[in-house]
């Protein structure tokens, strides 16, 4: 979970005199939600290292960007601003507006997960003032939930996965003019991710990963984190709570035996795991839903 201080593009309005939080919530897996009214104001954006995904609820027809002065915000237009990038923008009059912050590292498993492609190759491409219904009434959705209430916070992340899921295979591109250097070859990615995804019940260490792609553990390591965007244990972690998300909503099955299922060592194990990353114990998190 990234902390609020790194969101940089929520710190930029948060500093702001003019832009007032009405509620924000980290809802696990690198995901963070905020709701903002502004006015009367000029942001600037640089280079910051997570994504955002953004939309106009209220008001926004007079705000621009300074590189393109013609086009005008309004109510359930998109921004994508992936990290990295750099914008300047003007609010005349009033908006409010919902963003979703997205860690890169939730991206990057993302684009595995769905793309099957190492995250290196793929960038999210910029937009300004889009249209996508299905999107702004996923956000509609998110802000008419109370953040603060464990259930309904546990429903609003399951949308900003949606959400998350909808940018990736509509907004995604390969970067032009990549020359990877280091990682992975994509048969040995593949392979270990049906390895993995296979075996998230076994205690699986380092050394057994590794040697699929007969390297050592230290360089295994290290080419695999340039391939998949986090670190093998992380990778792993992420996999198993996935997988317990969906033992939790389309199953009736115990928690210890959800927790054996998916490579914990006990149900107590599982359970400060699984809170620790979504934010819920599992009892809260199927009550949700």
């Amino acid at each position: 979970m990234p902390a609020i201080e790194s969101i940089q593009v929520f710190q930029a309005l948060n500093s702001s005199p003019n832009a007032r939080l009405e509620q924000s919530a980290a809802l696990g897996d690198g995901l963070v939600a905020a709701l903002w009214n502004n006015r009367h104001d000029a942001q600037e954006y640089h280079a910051p290292s997570h994504h955002t995904l953004s939309c106009y609820i209220d008001g926004g027809t007079g705000t621009f960007r300074r590189d393109r002065p013609d086009q005008k915000g309004s109510p359930d237009k998109l921004c994508t601003l992936p990290a990295g990038h750099e914008s300047a923008w003007v609010i005349n009059g009033e908006i409010r507006l919902a963003h979703l912050y997205i860690s890169p590292e939730q991206f990057a498993l993302s684009c595995i997960t769905l793309l099957d492609r190492e995250p290196r190759e793929l960038q999210l491409r910029e937009s300004t003032f889009i249209e996508d219904a299905e999107q702004a009434r996923r956000f509609r959705q998110l802000i008419q939930l109370d953040w603060s209430e464990p259930g309904e916070r546990l429903r609003t992340s399951s949308l900003a996965h949606d959400m998350l899921s909808h940018a990736i295979l509509g907004q995604v591109g390969l970067r032009e003019g990549l020359r990877l250097k280091g990682g992975l070859a994509p048969h040995l990615r593949r392979q270990l991710v049906a390895f993995i995804d296979a075996h998230l019940a076994d205690p699986l260490s380092l050394g057994q990963l590794a040697g699929i792609c007969a390297l050592s553990e230290y360089h295994f390591a290290r080419m695999f984190r340039e391939s998949f965007g986090l670190p093998p244990h992380q990778y792993l972690l992420a996999r198993r709570i996935a997988h317990a998300r969906h033992l939790l909503r389309s199953t009736r099955m115990a928690f210890g035996d959800i927790a054996l299922d998916c490579g914990f060592a006990s149900a107590s194990h599982f359970n400060n795991r699984f809170r620790q990353v979504v934010g819920a114990t599992p009892g809260e998190y199927r009550g949700a839903f």
